[in-house]
């Protein structure tokens, strides 16, 4: 028996189109503007020094707000810069620039189930702080409410066995009980390596190949108990 749901965001809970056009340029954009603005404060301080120390050697703002711009075009998954991001999406939201994207489908699901007793759970690469907004901010309204509690890659990789491992110790519920959703089919064959069950969403027009785990083309086609999912891989992956 189910007793929490994982849930991807990217291509999952929200369109690809609405964070790889909208949340990602406008990121970029505005980071340069907001580290002039804010690298004294304490919080982005902390961030930027971690962020220099990744990049290996001393820079001067201006060449680290050129390196983490060749990281975002790169689609680097860097966890200080994902949370960086997450600031700077954090004023957009408040300030209305855009709202986030959330399927109806999953919604409607995840209110259902949430009301059902279901804990709900997100794991992204985005930062936990940017998730918070892009769900506290959407055009469905507030939806942070319904989730227990955010993962991103400071828990392990996307592709990482051990991530999934770490996030079923860490809510304290057997992996068999978990049921991870995701469009990404490394995340999936990850989940399903550290026992957790799987479902490979697949919206309207996504051909690509499930690799073998249960699919779904929304979250209503979601069987939240269903049959357990592929066997595990041996290896454990690696990547976010």
């Amino acid at each position: 028996m189910t007793q929490a749901i994982l849930t991807d965001i990217e291509g999952t809970l929200s369109s690809r189109a609405f964070i790889r056009d909208e949340l990602f340029p406008y990121a970029a954009r505005r980071l340069p503007g907001f580290v002039r603005e804010h690298s004294r404060e304490p919080g982005v301080k902390r961030l930027l020094a971690d962020v220099r120390a990744y990049a290996g050697r001393s820079l001067n703002d201006e060449a680290l707000i050129e390196r983490m711009l060749a990281w975002m075009q790169a689609d680097q998954k860097i966890t200080p810069l994902q949370a960086l991001q997450g600031l700077v999406w954090e004023e957009g939201f408040q300030r209305g620039d855009f709202a986030g994207h959330v399927y109806g489908d999953a919604v409607d699901c995840l209110r259902g189930w949430h009301d059902q007793g279901l804990a709900l759970y997100v794991f992204s690469s985005g930062s936990a702080h940017s998730q918070q907004m892009l769900l506290g901010h959407s055009q469905a309204g507030d939806l942070r409410p319904l989730f227990t509690e955010h993962f991103d890659t400071r828990v392990g990789g996307k592709k990482q066995i051990a991530a999934y491992k770490a996030i079923a110790e860490r809510i304290g519920v057997p992996p068999g009980q978990i049921l991870f959703l995701s469009d990404t089919v490394d995340e999936l064959d990850a989940a399903g390596s550290a026992g957790l069950r799987t479902t490979c969403i697949r919206r309207a027009g996504d051909m690509r190949d499930a690799g073998g785990h249960p699919r779904a083309a929304d979250f209503h086609g979601v069987d939240v108990n269903g049959a357990p999912s592929i066997r595990p891989v041996e290896a454990d992956h690696a990547g976010d």
